[in-house]
């Protein structure tokens, strides 16, 4: 064998190696942010008729499609804050969403449907800079003050959303929608996706990074709370 086909021989075998290698460091890694994820979650999941009592409901927000209308994944989790308000279960709702553009409102659409369904509007909190979970989470602590919550989003994401928000200090329980599993394609498209959030989940709790906006403290959800 000439010394060419050595040294190509070699570097093929050192590629494949550092591929292995790769691959197996990223299956470690996902798999561990994924145990985390559950075993953080762990045993703070619940149906929204055994879920222990909060002072508010997160909403996390989701797509919302023209003209401002809550997609069903959103009108789901919307439902549930709804069911929880009227058994008594939360006095207020947070509903945490995108409003990075004028023209796109997540939390506006969350407060009307809320509103046109029952939901006092003196009852409802907006959080317009809930880009991301980590990022609800991070604000419902740090700007409105909320020590104790109840989570609500799609069953697949409520885990993730528990355990980013025990882990930056609230104490959170979660309720997870299943109606929108009609909706076959975007549910497993949603459950493929959790696998690679867990990861971003866990290294933005670990460089325990700021949110994208900060702010000073906001008092609506005490105000909310305090009226009962």
């Amino acid at each position: 064998m000439s010394l060419g086909r050595i040294r190509r021989s070699r570097w093929f075998r050192r590629l494949v190696v550092a591929g292995g290698l790769g691959t197996a460091l990223a299956i470690v890694i996902v798999a561990s942010s994924n145990l985390w994820l559950r075993t953080s979650a762990a045993g703070h999941v619940y149906s929204a008729a055994e879920v222990p009592e909060a002072p508010v409901a997160l909403v996390l927000g989701a797509q919302v499609d023209p003209p401002a209308e809550p997609s069903a994944f959103l009108a789901a989790r919307l439902d549930i804050a709804r069911e929880l308000y009227d058994a008594g279960k939360v006095k207020a709702i947070l509903v945490s969403g995108d409003h990075a553009e004028w023209s796109y409102d997540e939390p506006g659409a969350m407060q009307v449907y809320l509103i046109a369904r029952g939901v006092p509007a003196e009852k409802i909190v907006l959080d317009h800079a809930g880009f991301d979970t980590y990022d609800s989470c991070a604000r419902a602590k740090q700007v409105f003050g909320v020590s104790r919550a109840i989570v609500v989003s799609q069953s697949f994401h409520v885990p993730r959303a528990v355990a980013v928000c025990r882990s930056l200090g609230v104490e959170a329980d979660g309720v997870g929608d299943d109606t929108a599993r009609a909706y076959k394609p975007l549910w497993l498209r949603g459950e493929v996706r959790e696998w690679g959030a867990a990861v971003k989940a866990a290294w933005d709790v670990v460089i325990r990074r700021d949110p994208v906006f900060l702010g000073p403290h906001e008092t609506g959800v005490e105000s909310a709370v305090a009226q009962g």
